[in-house]
């Protein structure tokens, strides 16, 4: 007769199929017994208290502010108060006048604004106080009609 068809690898293998089945069926029966699904509607909601903070209970009545729906602004109010400034003063804190460009530190803003020297009245040098107007170029805001105070 003929050697039998089962090795030792392959019962180890069998083995270990079935192991793997039997761990695979414990975990469905353990899901089904702690399932999260089906919880009923009050489980899942969630309310918001006074402070803005999720909470499980819900918010008390007496703690509720009313507002009244025509005070809240849904858009932005124009800013019709603000002045918009002609001319604005700054320093010169670099300029290299060889490229012929630099840059000035706006007062209000601290802002770095680029210089160049075709927009210049009158020769700058680095530490000048200078008054100006601003354009908004391709790369950025640009210093034009410089002038020094």
């Amino acid at each position: 007769m003929g050697k039998s068809q089962e090795t030792v690898s392959k019962k180890e293998r069998e083995k270990q199929r079935a192991r793997k089945q039997q761990e695979k069926r414990e975990k469905m029966q353990e899901r089904k017994h702690n399932k999260e699904k089906g919880k009923s509607l009050n489980d899942m909601i969630a309310y918001l208290d006074e402070n803005g903070n999720i909470s499980a209970n819900p918010p008390d009545p007496r703690k509720r502010r009313v507002f009244i729906q025509e005070e809240i602004q849904v858009s932005v109010p124009k800013q019709e108060h603000r002045q918009q400034v002609a001319r604005r003063t700054g320093i010169v804190t670099y300029y290299n006048q060889v490229k012929g460009f630099g840059f000035i530190n706006e007062d209000e803003t601290k802002q770095r604004i680029f210089v160049h020297s075709s927009q210049l009245a009158e020769p700058v040098m680095e530490n000048d106080r200078v008054q100006f107007e601003i354009e908004n170029s391709h790369k950025g805001p640009s210093a034009i009609h410089l002038s020094k105070i």
